[in-house]
């Protein structure tokens, strides 16, 4: 019975393995759309490590475009899961995109 233990609690380990090796970066953004004006804020993930800041804006925008809205600027990038705080900010707008 403890063989069957050991290896259930291994095939999970292996199991939960691929996904904490998947980095995803974490972009803060702010948007608009016009007419109406319209803003929010925003957090979107990026697989993989942090890019370039100028790749993480095209990216972003690119994102961000396909439902009507204009990228206004980045405001960070970081591989650390957002903060209560900051998915609470981002509303609707947290990883939507």
């Amino acid at each position: 019975m403890k063989h069957i233990a050991a290896l259930l609690l291994s095939l999970g380990l292996l199991a939960a393995l691929p996904a904490a090796a998947q980095a995803e970066c974490y972009v803060e953004y702010k948007a608009k759309q016009d007419s109406p004006l319209r803003l929010h804020y925003g957090i979107l993930a990026l697989p993989g490590d942090c890019p370039p800041a100028n790749l993480a804006d095209q990216k972003a925008a690119d994102r961000l475009s396909r439902n009507g809205w204009v990228l206004l600027n980045v405001l960070g990038l970081s591989t650390k899961v957002p903060t209560d705080a900051m998915r609470s900010n981002a509303g609707d707008y947290y990883l939507r995109y």
